[in-house]
């Protein structure tokens, strides 16, 4: 499995054709409490850099963009009860949705968790 990041905060991990996507940690940390996660429909073709999901918190609400484009194959249904779960497991058990990716090839623009780190140090 391959991880990458994106500069708007979200990660993809990869395997073989599918694309598992949520929000950084770092970004759950600057939205605060997340009270509520609109996943996209299972089904729903996404291009590079659309509007995939919407992270609402006490602070603010965020929209998620597609990193790579895809088709939504799956959704966190455990969110629906659990919007929490993007801040106590942001990268792991709160991922958001997942993707049969259509181009592989786009994850080249992406970076790496090296290059993510880096990133934030700047922020």
């Amino acid at each position: 499995m391959s991880r990458y990041f994106t500069k708007d905060h979200e990660w993809v991990d990869v395997e073989g054709d599918t694309g598992t996507i949520g929000i950084t940690d770092y970004a759950q940390g600057q939205l605060g409490d997340i009270t509520y996660v609109e996943a996209p429909e299972v089904g729903k073709v996404l291009a590079r850099g659309d509007t995939a999901a919407v992270v609402d918190s006490v602070k603010a609400a965020a929209d998620v963009y597609a990193p790579v484009a895809g088709t939504v194959s799956a959704v966190n249904a455990a969110l629906e009860g659990e919007p929490e779960l993007v801040n106590t497991d942001a990268e792991v058990g709160g991922w958001l949705f997942r993707l049969t990716l259509s181009d592989a090839g786009e994850l080249s623009g992406l970076m790496d968790t090296a290059a993510y780190a880096e990133y934030i140090k700047g922020l």
